[in-house]
């Protein structure tokens, strides 16, 4: 398999056949990446194991981190047709990341990455890669190396933060443990937002048991907020910690 680097040149011109609100979206390469940059993803298939626990859920969570320096898109393609592809984007909840459906594989092909995968049962798919587009032109690509089975080490989000901005601090892990119905885990959350820091809520009684939670931060009650692997602690707690988050700043 020749897996051609084709940093300099231009992207090609397809029709992407997506779906947008359980309705037919048509996107054309030039509506995409005319006159702006775009960071650009593809993997092996909707719903696979790396693409949905590593490969997209990264790239939205530093949507705001590479937007920040000058990234107008962040684009994910996949040999899947339109529906798959939107039933996918909403079981990621990822609406920083814009899904394109290469359900022919046509991009694919031109891009040169278009791979057998036909002893999974896959039939013709796209090889990983990342790239940088900068009005229509890949200024940046990486490409997975041509390894046996889903390599995974260059095409990853920090990569391409580390290659558009070297100097960019990634934002810390925050997580919140709360309960239904609590009005202080719905202050902390609010608190949070309010200082746009994304979090993982883990609700007691859904996501985990009183029992979970004491092992985990050896409190009883809720909310509990970890940043970074280091815990905060309550509502209260929460409050001073991001006024002296602003103060340093």
């Amino acid at each position: 398999m020749e897996l051609e680097n084709r940093e300099g040149q231009r992207v090609p011109e397809v029709t992407f056949r997506c779906r947008k609100d359980n309705d037919w979206n048509d996107v054309r390469s030039a509506d995409i990446f005319s006159g702006r940059n775009v960071v650009v993803f593809a993997l092996p298939g909707a719903f696979t194991p790396t693409c949905s626990s590593a490969h997209v859920p990264r790239y939205n969570e530093l949507a705001p981190v590479l937007k920040k320096h000058g990234i107008d898109e962040i684009v994910c393609i996949s040999v899947n047709d339109g529906f798959v592809m939107e039933a996918w984007q909403a079981d990621q909840e990822a609406d920083r990341i814009t899904f394109l459906a290469d359900g022919n594989g046509e991009f694919t092909e031109k891009m040169g990455m278009l791979v057998d995968k036909s002893d999974l049962g896959f039939g013709e798919r796209s090889w990983r890669y990342s790239m940088l587009v900068r009005d229509g032109v890949i200024e940046k690509q990486f490409i997975e190396p041509d390894e046996p089975g889903d390599p995974f080490v260059v095409s990853d989000a920090d990569t391409m933060l580390s290659h558009v901005a070297p100097d960019a601090a990634c934002p810390e892990d925050v997580v919140v443990f709360t309960k239904p119905g609590c009005p202080y885990c719905a202050s902390a959350k609010q608190m949070l937002e309010d200082a746009d820091l994304d979090y993982e809520e883990i609700v007691l009684g859904r996501d985990a048991s009183l029992r979970s939670l004491r092992a985990a931060t050896g409190a009883m009650t809720v909310p509990q907020v970890f940043v970074g692997g280091h815990r905060i602690g309550g509502s209260e707690d929460l409050e001073q910690w991001i006024h002296r988050e602003r103060r340093a700043a």
